[in-house]
């Protein structure tokens, strides 16, 4: 029996809503955040004296004057000092027209594509009617191992997007123009044979990297930095004061025996056995056999 990609969960708010074509085919579609925006400490800056929270105005330095957001326009600066200004009719001119389609237009290998294009995911969720055309584009791609790359038009922009296979689900990716990618001509990054990587060396290399290699876990993963910042805070708010912790100092970067540091490296480490618990990252290695299975 064929499986279904769930519909969106309660409280999941859709994003946008149409549908994902390829050829004659139109698969109604909703787009659902794939992510969720770190849960981040914020501060306030307050006056230090009385710890009243500070404002920040709109001031002319011209006259010094707090200007109300009604004398506010955009302006482009053209030269130093020189603008030109962009009102909302403007803007109105140039909008891309709101589009209710994703047309794949192109379908191109997936290890073809620089993950530097890549930006934010979304997850494509099928509408009713559309679950066995969504099932058997998801299963062409996954058998192809292709990406679709097409357009959509989203909060009034265009941008370029990539559509690829994510366990049970259609993932929609954001991409990254081509201009804004920085190429690494004017970057001077090191030569392994002007550096005179001897193959003892790589060898070595490789096989500390075997030792320590295993299957991608994400949830051993902690932003440290975020936790003992919360632990300050609630230890502040109680009155009380946490130990200081040793920081230490970073060493000088010195000439090193590399041979002699990879040696010790790999004294110090044995190889890894490869773990069999499961994990959503692992779950994108599932066979096409188990895909067929499934689907049969």
């Amino acid at each position: 029996m064929e499986s279904t990609p769930p519909a969106l969960s309660r409280g999941m708010a859709s994003i946008w809503t149409g549908a994902l074509s390829f050829g004659l085919v139109n698969i109604p579609v909703t787009l659902a955040s794939a992510v969720r925006a770190a849960e981040r400490t914020s501060f306030r800056m307050l006056h230090k004296e009385d710890l009243t929270p500070i404002k920040y105005e709109r001031v002319c330095p011209r006259d010094e004057e707090v200007v109300p957001w009604n004398e506010i326009v955009k302006g482009y600066e053209y030269a130093k000092g020189k603008y030109v200004v962009v009102t909302p009719e403007d803007f109105a001119r140039v909008r891309t027209p709101s589009s209710k389609a994703v047309e794949m237009t192109d379908f191109v290998k997936a290890d073809e594509i620089d993950s530097r294009y890549f930006d934010t995911p979304y997850y494509l969720v099928p509408q009713k009617g559309g679950e066995k055309a969504y099932a058997l584009l998801r299963e062409a791609l996954a058998n192809t191992q292709m990406v679709g790359i097409g357009k959509l038009t989203l909060r009034q922009k265009e941008h370029l997007v990539a559509v690829r296979p994510q366990d049970d689900a259609l993932v929609l990716e954001i991409m990254r123009f081509e201009h804004e990618l920085v190429e690494p001509e004017n970057i001077n990054f090191p030569d392994a044979e002007a550096q005179h990587v001897r193959p003892q060396e790589l060898a070595m290399a490789e096989q500390l990297i075997g030792n320590l290699a295993e299957p991608f876990d994400p949830s051993k993963y902690k932003d440290e930095y975020e936790e003992k910042l919360r632990t300050l805070l609630k230890a502040k708010l109680k009155g009380k004061k946490l130990p200081d912790e040793t920081v230490e100092k970073p060493e000088k970067t010195k000439v090193i025996d590399l041979v002699a540091r990879l040696q010790e490296s790999l004294e110090s480490t044995t190889p890894r056995k490869r773990s069999t618990r499961k994990s959503s990252a692992r779950k994108t290695t599932r066979s096409r056999s188990t895909r067929k299975r499934r689907a049969s």
